[in-house]
């Protein structure tokens, strides 16, 4: 009997370890801690701003600017503090469908985090205020409601997940300032989709850390014109870190835009 159960447990034992490979291999060699994954389905809430043209969510709390020309489109959020967390939730992609109303689609849309829902204190929560803390919220741009639900519904029931972003080339570096003081957005991170933290090297400096300033933007008060610049970065999700090597020439200037060979998965 006892030779049963030590031949029982070591077939366990060799099944477990299989489907850990295969999970392995279907993950394409990344370990199961490696990029960021979806997160469990949660309920909420989901209204719409502006029009069919997006023209109002163009700009926003995330710097991003012109929507289509920074690459998100129409399929964006404006996000309830809940979620926006000080503007580090900029960049992150979320599945929602609408549930348990008339007015509901079956479609499924993945919007990306581009601006904020303020507070209306002078609403109640469940009656105007939609985006008051502790509410988490989300504040659809037209187009993208519109995919969920009849836009004449004004608010529905949701269900919603944080989902990978999933980007096409190499993290985007918009420059502002001047050649005292450096400050970059961040378009097109891919994985969990948002920074935590930043580093910018010259080829004059050590790496020096950059201060969050708003939204997706992150800054250094140093002399780094005339350097070619590299920059690290770590997700605020994943908690990974990348380098992002000769990012930008050494004749960089404010108002451009530039692109790294390398992103989060």
């Amino acid at each position: 009997m006892a030779s049963f159960h030590h031949r029982w447990s070591f077939t366990i034992f060799l099944i477990v370890v299989t489907l850990a490979l295969i999970d392995r291999a279907i993950a394409g060699g990344y370990a199961a801690s490696s990029g960021f994954k979806a997160t469990p389905w949660k309920l909420a809430h989901a209204t719409f701003y502006g029009d069919e043209t997006a023209s109002a969510t163009m700009g926003g709390a995330c710097g991003y600017g012109n929507l289509f020309n920074s690459g998100y489109g129409t399929d964006t959020a404006a996000l309830s503090s809940a979620l926006y967390s000080n503007g580090y939730a900029c960049g992150q992609c979320y599945q929602i469908k609408c549930m348990q109303s008339k007015f509901c689609y079956s479609t499924i849309v993945t919007v990306t985090a581009t601006n904020l829902c303020p507070p209306n204190w002078s609403q109640d929560s469940n009656a105007g205020g939609w985006c008051n803390p502790p509410r988490t919220h989300f504040d659809m741009a037209k187009p993208a409601f519109m995919k969920i639900a009849q836009w004449k519904a004004g608010i529905v029931p949701i269900s919603y997940r944080r989902v990978p972003c999933v980007k096409k080339g190499g993290i985007k570096f918009s420059f502002q300032g001047n050649g005292y003081w450096l400050l970059v957005y961040l378009m097109n991170v891919g994985g969990g989709g948002d920074i935590a933290s930043m580093w910018v090297k010259g080829t004059k400096t050590n790496w020096l850390s950059m201060s969050h300033n708003w939204g997706a933007s992150y800054q250094a008060f140093a002399t780094l014109s005339g350097q070619t610049l590299s920059f690290k970065l770590t997700s605020y999700t994943s908690h990974e870190t990348i380098i992002a090597t000769n990012v930008a020439p050494s004749n960089w200037q404010v108002g451009m835009t530039y692109q790294a060979n390398v992103n989060f998965k």
